[in-house]
């Protein structure tokens, strides 16, 4: 039998167990394995703390020794607020809350437009579909600041992109449109390398797909909806990764909450790093299996947490558990940071547990070839069970896969609700997957998608270290895309958003329920799009917005003007 991914030995015939949702059944999670972890061209896990010799060098900056505020892992850094700020930061949020009480008083009483807060249908007699006190964060909170979200575009997601320009004469209720746009460089959009484009190979491409087979496939994949495009993507995508085989599905979020059903079950033991993905906790819970969950990159935590499981077994019973699954993601997309995949591989072959792997922010932005963090780091794919990433990023389209061992896959096949029962992907949504991961990997003939990449490691870089040497306090992993810098009070979420579009600069602000209650943050996202000139205005503008909105909290990295 060939070398099953998930089981990581060269079987005998005798040594063969029965299989269950994909994964061999075990003791405590322990399958009878004998391997060590090799880490390709290491004795141990090391991590590469060195330039790539083609990029540009980064930005110097003083090294600051980690001190009581600080937490750094691999290259990564959360610098806690200074106590004062995170104080008024619960204040004003006391202060909103206190202030919403009163809205919601005087909407009772009539003197303020009550504008559908409750079920209408209360009144006649229905028990409320939703109540008013559920919907009280989004009615009060939320709903003043609504034009920072949900902004409609009118361009394609590139470099720069145009917003179209609306006003509320309500207080956010409702918008209209004033029939004007407004041009800003998007900091914005998951645009890593810069595919989402409507010119170029790529869009050539996906539009003589148009021609061939159409637009839609009107059926599921194991109905008549399997093309010679969707058989190629696969095969490409198991080559991308270092797997033998692949399954793709149309939507990113459903691969992750209706595949993980087929791998673990009632019995079964998820551990789940606590900033991980809705997608990724939406499917552990229809799993029906047990939940333990692990501080964020913290590998003692997760050790911690492992061994308890192990010795203690399943509550009540104290069975062992059939499977564990250390479940993680490449690139956390609200804290900037990289998973420590080399100590977590470590801590499976330890103690013979199963690793899920969502790439969906680092495929294509991470490692040397652009084949994420496996890549990153110089491991093997075949140590990672279950490979799982997006085309909705860094290649310009929608979708995702799973790559693992072909027993695995020809499983999911059989099992997955996505699979089964989801529409299958369109020609041109395929054809923009195939051609910009070709480009990738070379094999059009040009240096293309190897200049791409080099690129969007500059940008990281460089973009980073120039907002630290700012005063601000940013989260994250240096070489990370995802760059999110801390504002802390709920008050300038919208300000900042507000002040960055005037300036000509589209950004993400990102506040509680979507982070801790206190880290309210704005985001920016780099792409190999953006040229050195666009980072160094949008450095200008958040320089200017810093002192505008009192934004230089970091006292490892203080400001100094001069």
């Amino acid at each position: 039998m060939k070398e099953d991914a998930m089981m990581h030995i060269s079987m005998e015939p005798s040594d063969l167990k029965h299989m269950k949702n994909g994964l061999p059944l075990t003791m405590n999670g322990v399958a009878a394995t004998n391997g060590e972890v090799k880490y390709r061209g290491h004795e141990q896990p090391v991590l590469n703390d060195s330039v790539h010799p083609a990029f540009p060098p980064p930005v110097s900056s003083s090294a600051a020794q980690p001190s009581s505020h600080l937490c750094e892992s691999h290259d990564e850094m959360f610098e806690e607020p200074p106590l004062l700020i995170a104080f008024f930061t619960y204040v004003g949020y006391a202060i909103l809350v206190i202030f919403g009480y009163i809205k919601d008083f005087y909407r009772k009483i009539g003197l303020v437009n009550h504008l559908q807060t409750t079920d209408p249908r209360e009144k006649e007699g229905y028990v409320p579909l939703y109540s008013s006190f559920e919907s009280f964060y989004t009615r009060n909170l939320y709903r003043v600041i609504r034009d920072c979200f949900n902004r409609p575009i009118c361009s394609v997601p590139g470099a720069e992109i145009t917003l179209k320009d609306r006003v509320s004469h309500d207080y956010g209720w409702t918008f209209q449109f004033t029939g004007t746009t407004t041009r800003c460089i998007n900091m914005a959009s998951y645009n890593y390398l810069g595919f989402a484009q409507n010119s170029g190979p790529c869009f050539e491409e996906a539009r003589k797909s148009i021609h061939q087979w159409g637009i839609g496939m009107a059926s599921s994949r194991n109905e008549s909806g399997t093309l010679e495009l969707h058989v190629e993507l696969e095969k490409q995508v198991a080559q991308f990764v270092g797997k033998e085989d692949a399954i793709t599905f149309g939507m990113g979020f459903a691969t992750n909450a209706l595949n993980m059903p087929g791998l673990v079950s009632k019995g079964c033991l998820i551990i789940s790093d606590q900033c991980n993905h809705a997608s990724l906790i939406l499917g552990a819970r229809l799993s029906g299996a047990a939940i333990q969950v692990f501080k964020h990159n913290d590998m003692v935590s997760l050790e911690e947490v492992l061994r308890n499981a192990i010795v203690q077994g399943q509550p009540r019973t104290h069975r062992p558990w059939k499977k564990i699954l250390i479940v993680v993601e490449g690139i956390y997309s609200m804290e900037g940071s990289i998973v420590n995949l080399p100590r977590i591989l470590e801590l499976k072959k330890k103690y013979k547990t199963y690793v899920y792997l969502d790439e969906a922010h680092s495929i294509g932005a991470m490692g040397p070839r652009g084949r994420g963090v496996v890549d990153h780091f110089g491991l093997d794919p075949k140590d990672v069970d279950v490979m799982m990433g997006t085309f909705t990023k860094s290649f310009g389209s929608s979708g995702g896969y799973i790559a693992g061992s072909k027993e695995l896959i020809d499983h999911l096949r059989t099992v997955s609700h996505a699979a089964m029962y989801a529409t299958s992907m369109s020609p041109p949504v395929i054809q923009q997957i195939i051609t910009s991961m070709k480009i990738i990997m070379g094999e059009d003939g040009t240096l293309e998608g190897q200049k791409r990449i080099r690129q969007l490691a500059f940008n990281a870089r460089y973009f980073r270290e120039k907002l630290k040497a700012m005063g601000l306090i940013v989260y994250g992993h240096k070489e990370s895309p995802v760059v999110p810098v801390l504002l802390y009070m709920p008050g300038k979420i919208a300000c900042i958003i507000r002040e960055m579009t005037k300036e000509g600069v589209a950004v993400v602000g990102v506040g509680f329920p979507a982070t801790p209650l206190i880290e309210s943050r704005v985001r920016f996202c780099l792409s190999a799009s953006h040229s050195k000139e666009m980072l160094d205005k949008v450095l200008e503008k958040i320089d200017v917005a810093a002192d505008l909105l009192s934004m230089r909290y970091s006292r490892l990295h203080p400001y100094n003007k001069h």
